[in-house]
């Protein structure tokens, strides 16, 4: 049976999946829309991505915003990365908070975060093989970063000397997002 996971910011939590291990390895399910269902995830996702990163690489923290907002299942395949949700929905009880959880391929846990959150993660092991379901397609007008190092959220990334991207480098202050969520009960 799935296991949930609850976190300390409501709506967002994680998976430990049922894992089937003898001689040649192991399986598990990665996703079956009915027992995700059953978990209280209940979008559809239409879009897979899976990217590769070395050592203190940070992705993030992004969202999008309209119609093309997303939730997220995320897990590792290969590697071990730190991963982070922010909460940007405004009138949440934990607006502004964020949440952090190991994700790699030896636990073989995965992280739902749903629409309202920015989304970031660094990779703490030699490289990593990230892959998440979207609830939505990626658009370029839709998307927002706020930027990774930004004070008043304080993450700690535990990577030394990170690597950013040109687009990530240029993400706002948390304070200069807009108002795109709000917390509903």
């Amino acid at each position: 049976m799935l296991k949930k996971v609850d976190t300390n910011i409501p709506d967002l939590f994680i998976i430990e999946p049922d894992i089937f291990e003898d001689d040649r390895g192991y399986f598990f399910e990665s996703f079956s829309e009915e027992k995700y269902e059953r978990l209280g995830i209940n979008y559809r996702f239409i879009q897979d991505n899976i990217s590769k990163s070395t050592y203190g690489t940070i992705r993030g923290l992004h969202y999008q915003v309209g119609d093309f907002a997303q939730g997220k299942l995320c897990q590792v395949l290969e590697g071990k990365v730190i991963d982070v949700a922010v909460d940007i929905r405004f009138g949440s009880p934990t607006f502004g908070k964020s949440f952090s959880v190991e994700l790699s391929a030896e636990n073989k846990k995965q992280f739902w975060i749903p629409p309202g959150f920015a989304h970031g993660f660094s990779v703490i092991s030699e490289f990593a093989i990230f892959h998440y379901k979207c609830t939505s397609y990626y658009s370029k007008k839709n998307e927002r970063c706020i930027i990774y190092n930004d004070e008043s959220l304080n993450i700690n990334w535990q990577v030394k000397n990170p690597i950013i991207s040109h687009k990530d480098k240029l993400g706002i202050s948390f304070k200069e997002i807009q108002k795109d969520f709000v917390y509903k009960k």
